[in-house]
Parts: structure tokens; sequence; C-alpha cells
């Protein structure tokens, strides 16, 4: 209270906003980011859907999945099975069908479950020999097509759409016989590179229920495109990573004709320099087991019998492999070994040893 006013009043004009930046100079006042910028720097635009969450902080949670183009073979896989399905949903709607790839991306489970549009028929299928599951997704544009498809509808008009009602019994049976033949083709895609056999387990409605693997875990969905005249839908086929794992070295090879991968030319210069491979052969008369103690005293003049008459065949031996029998010569000045039967097989000579033991 007893300060003057005068340094008072100079006091509280340094503390006024505009003091620093008459200071300082002039700068401009702080911006307030709008909500499309911070949905912008967010990766949450309106346009999500198309970016595919390529921008923004989205982009570097994104950022760990593994995207599909490591895998080259798999795009060659699932174009082979475009070519299938269109040729046997030809024959199983006896109509003029097209399928196209829309899209192979990387997604998380969990955003694919909540990304699913309802209704849909979620059908889960197991991977026989790769011991893991994948989910075949059926909207409800292609549902009540193939419906209207296989009943007898008109071509050329649109299938009748029921909202609010769940699939009745006749219609998840027909969509159920689609799925199967899709699964069979998959399982011929799949063919040139491994035997996997993809079984049908179950029919869902309800995306909750459809849940094969941990929401954070990585997997590959393809997008369908099902056209039949004026008609048709989508079919999405998601496979997790982990149900992949067992053949990911089969699909990190490269495309190189209609062979999946196989190179002849490499093959043909392989098997020339198989031919010309050198190999260590030694005859052996007789094998048995002695003591360190008595192997360290040998002395020059010692003698170590052998259970084995002169006359008994000697084994050719490459390592430890048994390629054949022959009889000790002489041939000139050298030893020699006459061959007494052809080279077998590692698997014949496997059982062999087993019928000795036998």
């Amino acid at each position: 209270m007893s300060a003057d006013p005068a340094a008072k009043a100079e006091e509280w004009s340094a503390d006024a906003p505009g003091a620093a930046d008459g200071a300082l100079g002039e700068q401009p006042a702080e911006r307030i980011l709008n909500q499309d910028e911070i949905d912008s720097l967010l990766g949450f635009g309106l346009a999500e859907d198309d970016n595919d969450g390529k921008t923004g902080v989205r982009a570097i949670i994104n950022s760990t999945l593994v995207s599909y183009e490591r895998l080259p073979m798999l795009e060659i896989v699932f174009d082979r099975l475009v070519r299938l399905m269109t040729t046997s949903l030809r024959n199983f709607t006896s109509d003029n069908v097209e399928v196209s790839l829309d899209q192979i991306t990387s997604v998380r489970f969990g955003d694919y479950l909540n990304s699913i549009p309802l209704p849909a028929i979620i059908a889960v299928f197991r991977a026989e020999q790769l011991d893991n599951f994948g989910l075949v997704t059926v909207d409800s544009s292609l549902i009540y097509s193939v419906v209207d498809v296989l009943l007898g509808g008109r071509r050329g008009a649109p299938a009748t759409r029921v909202e609010g009602r769940p699939y009745t019994t006749i219609e998840r049976m027909l969509v159920t016989r689609m799925i199967e033949v899709v699964l069979q083709d998959a399982r011929q895609a799949f063919a040139p590179l491994t035997d996997v056999e993809f079984k049908l387990d179950r029919i869902e409605t309800n995306p909750r229920f459809a849940a094969i693997a941990r929401p954070p875990n990585a997997a590959i969905i393809v997008k369908l495109r099902v056209d039949m005249e004026d008609r048709g839908g989508r079919l999405e086929l998601l496979l997790p990573y982990a149900t992949l794992e067992p053949i990911r070295k089969m699909l990190l090879q490269q495309f190189m004709g209609e062979k999946f991968g196989r190179d002849n030319i490499w093959e043909g210069h392989l098997a020339s320099e198989l031919w010309a491979t050198r190999l260590e052969v030694r005859a052996v008369l007789d094998e048995h087991m002695e003591p360190l103690k008595r192997v360290l005293d040998l002395k020059v003049g010692d003698t170590l019998m052998l259970d084995a008459p002169p006359d008994a065949p000697v084994m050719l031996k490459c390592g430890a492999v048994e390629l054949s029998e022959g009889k000790v010569g002489r041939m000139g000045h050298s030893l020699a070994v006459r061959v007494d039967r052809p080279i077998a097989p590692a698997t014949q000579q496997a059982v062999m040893r087993l019928g000795d033991r036998a």
C-alpha cells in the first residue's frame, strides 16, 4: 500500500500482454487448430477410408503392421483364386459371373471386425494343414443376389433386400454352399505352394462370435467383387498372419512364369554341378570298439584281430551313408574293390536296416 503509484503503474504495464511484444518485436498471435486440422493430424479425417490410415498419428501406429507386399507370392495366389472363382461360380449359378480383385491390404483383426457392415454372413473356416483359422465375409447385397439367382429370379432385375429381419435357413444354406465352393477354389489356388484344405467350421452373423485371433494381431484382407449382370456384391477373405506363418518361406519367393518360383536354368546348372562333385568313398572291412587306453598303447608291430574272414565282402561308405558292397582284389599294383550290388537310395537303405533289426 505504501508503494509509489507511478511505480505500480509501470509494473502493471510491463505485465501487460502487449508489453512483451513491444519489447521483443512484433510476433504473431498463437493460432488454435480447428476440428478438421486436428482430424487430419491424427489421421481420423472424413476420408479415412480412402486414405487407409496412411497419414497422421494413425500411420505411425499402423507402421508396425506387416505389409502383404513383402509376400510377393501371395498376390499371385489370389490372382489364381480370382480365375478359379470366375469359372466355379459360373457353374454354380448357371449365370454370367465376373469376379474381380479390388484390394489386398494388411489390417488389425480388431479393426476389421468393427468395420464389417451389418447385416452380413461370416464363415469361419479352418486351414487343416496350417492348424489355424480364417474368415469369409459375404455382404448383404451378394447374399440376396445369390439367393435370387439360385431360386430362379429374373435376369436384369435387382435383388430384393428385406431389411430388419435375420437371414432365413434357406438363405443361410444357399450362401453356405457358395462359401464351400470358394474354399475349394482357395485350396486349388494354394496347391502349387502347399497342400492345404480349407474346411468350413461354422456360420456366424455377429462379428463378436467370429473372433479367431486377438484384436491387435495383423491379418491379410482380400476384397473381391462378384458381379452377376446387374446384381452382385462383395466377398472378403481374411487370413491372419499366424495362419500364413508355416508357409511364409514359400510366400517370400519371387514369381517366375506359371511354375510358382521354379527356375529351369538354375535347376539344370545345379544338376550339372552335382554330377561333377567329387566324393570320398571308403571301403570298410570291419568295425569294432576298442578302449582308449589300448589305442594309446599301440606300438609298431601290434596286431588287431578282426571278426571278418578273409573272403568277407567290404562295405562302401560315403561318410555315414552305406552305398554298396564289394569284394577286395588287386588290379596291377593297387588294391581294388569289385562292386557286387547297385547303390540303394537312402529311403531303401533305411527300410533294409529296419528289416535287419526285425
